[in-house]
């Protein structure tokens, strides 16, 4: 096992070199290899040795910590391969081909279709992971029908998965989260229920998916990519980069129905759902409901329940000959390939951010900055979301940044402040989902764009104008907290920030149409 070392403000520099690089080169893997090469070099340097030996030392270390990180997390590679396979399956079979027929007579409108694909989200709070692939699988072929471009999808999926997540008192976030509440000498459950209402970020995220779908509003890079969506009449833009692409030459079923995405997507919530309670040891007496979910592996469920979920899909379509067992043995390996990219981001994702957290003390020296800062304590609301940001961003991990935050939050301001204890809390939670939701590797975000379909830079780049637009207005209300620690007070002046930008956004957006056409007309 790696020991850990302090190397200071060093241990800032491979999240930042990961990230600089993808925005810059639009190339994740190699942008994240190179991250975590930096990292270990600056571990193996700082371990003594000369150049050579360090180096050695390096690729020695990468690998290992790969190697950890995998094995760590192998039940996440299993989920995902088991989601890639049902995916697979259910498209050859026709079901997601009759949905996207049956959906696109119901849903008239583009703004439809973003609301749909909103609300599905919002009904999948069960896990993040869960969420994003899910309702990519079942929305894409809807928002494609509708010119909604791929990044857009993406954000959707984005902001209706860890923002919804985070606020469901029963969720695997909410177990992390409780449980840490616990250990800090806090009543998990009650604390958890406090929380909800100052966690601005996720509440406000909802008010920002809601007006955009409602409005079609867009700026920033992402109005380039809806113009060349709506622009597009057979709905599949194609200067976009799509994961999956091997689903597209596949051959469909005739005999799918919309019940053969249906039933296999209801089948998924409920077994992971089970599974969780299962693993959770819930069906064995004595706990709640709350603590079933709270002693669960997140991991483990999905695996198990995908994995129930492929069983009941066998028996839903193999004796109705709706795909020959042959098809569908094939359906399993097609899908599982589909994810590949998926498995490889995230690996180098999760392997950057063992670097940071368990080599170089990312969290601690961030976490310790706080901690000695003699700031007032009416501020310390908003420099903590700023800070949980800033960490949860470089690290990729909003779960490592509660883990880092909750004790240092709860220690320092027990003793400096205490009645903004739980504003103080709800702001580490909130700025842990900000910092998750537009990191570049983040294993959220990375899930986003391969649900989506969407290559990887254009969902970060695409989104993070919106992230850092609610979390502006998040600031304004966490000061507004620290000042008054009034939920009323604060929400409501985060709120009109937010609300009053869009507004303004709205009439520039619409002023330039209209110079647009008038352009178009003097030019005729």
């Amino acid at each position: 096992m790696l020991e850990a070392i302090d190397v200071g403000v060093l241990s800032l520099l491979p999240p930042i070199i990961a990230i600089g690089l993808a925005l810059i080169t639009k190339e994740v893997i190699s942008s994240l290899l190179i991250g975590i090469l930096s990292g270990t070099f600056i571990y193996a340097y700082n371990t003594g040795g000369d150049l050579l030996s360090n180096l050695i030392e390096t690729i020695d270390i990468t690998v290992r910590l790969s190697a950890e990180k995998i094995g760590a997390n192998a039940s996440i590679i299993i989920f995902l391969a088991l989601l890639g396979a049902l995916v697979a399956i259910v498209t050859k079979a026709g079901g997601s081909k009759a949905y996207g027929e049956w959906a696109s007579k119901k849903i008239k409108s583009k703004r439809g279709a973003s609301l749909a694909t909103s609300a599905l989200g919002a009904m999948i709070f069960i896990d993040d992971y869960f969420n994003c692939l899910t309702v990519g699988t079942v929305m894409r072929p809807v928002t494609d029908k509708h010119n909604i471009s791929r990044p857009k999808l993406a954000y959707i999926i984005d902001a209706t998965a860890a923002p919804i997540c985070i606020i469901a008192p029963i969720s695997s976030w909410a177990a992390s989260v409780i449980s840490q509440l616990d250990d800090v000498g806090l009543d998990g459950m009650s604390a958890f229920v406090q929380l909800i209402p100052f966690n601005f970020y996720a509440i406000l995220t909802i008010v920002m998916v809601l007006t955009l779908s409602i409005t079609n509003l867009d700026f920033g890079s992402m109005k380039k990519f809806e113009l060349d969506a709506a622009n597009n009449l057979n709905a599949e833009n194609k200067n976009l980069t799509h994961t999956g692409d091997e689903l597209k030459d596949m051959q469909i079923s005739e005999k799918g129905k919309v019940t053969d995405l249906v039933i296999p997507v209801l089948c998924l919530i409920v077994f992971c759902t089970l599974s969780m309670l299962y693993v959770g040891g819930y069906f064995n007496g004595g706990m709640t409901l709350a603590q079933g979910f709270g002693n669960t592996d997140a991991g483990m469920s999905l695996a198990l329940g995908s994995f129930l979920t492929l069983i009941a899909t066998f028996i839903l379509l193999i004796p109705r000959r709706v795909i020959t067992f042959t098809q569908f043995m094939d359906g399993i390996s097609t899908g599982i390939k589909t994810m590949v990219p998926a498995f490889i981001i995230l690996t180098l994702a999760w392997t950057i951010s063992g670097v940071c957290r368990d080599l170089l003390l990312t969290g601690p020296y961030v976490g310790g900055l706080v901690e000695s800062s003699n700031l007032p304590p009416a501020l310390l609301p908003a420099i903590i979301f700023i800070v949980a940001s800033i960490l949860a961003f470089s690290t990729g991990t909003s779960w490592g940044t509660f883990g880092i935050l909750i004790p240092i939050v709860a220690d320092a301001l027990s003793s400096v402040a205490p009645e903004l204890l739980i504003v103080s809390l709800s702001a580490t939670l909130a700025g842990a989902v900000l910092g998750d939701h537009m990191s570049p590797i983040s294993d959220t975000t990375i899930l986003s764009s391969t649900g989506a379909g969407c290559n990887h830079i254009d969902h970060v780049r695409t989104q993070i104008p919106y992230v850092m637009l609610v979390g502006f207005a998040c600031v304004i209300g966490y000061l507004f907290a620290g000042l008054t620690n009034n939920f009323f007070i604060s929400f409501i002046a985060a709120l009109s920030v937010l609300i009053s930008t869009l507004v303004f956004m709205n009439k520039l957006n619409n002023k330039h149409n209209k110079q647009t056409i008038e352009n178009a007309v003097a030019l005729d």
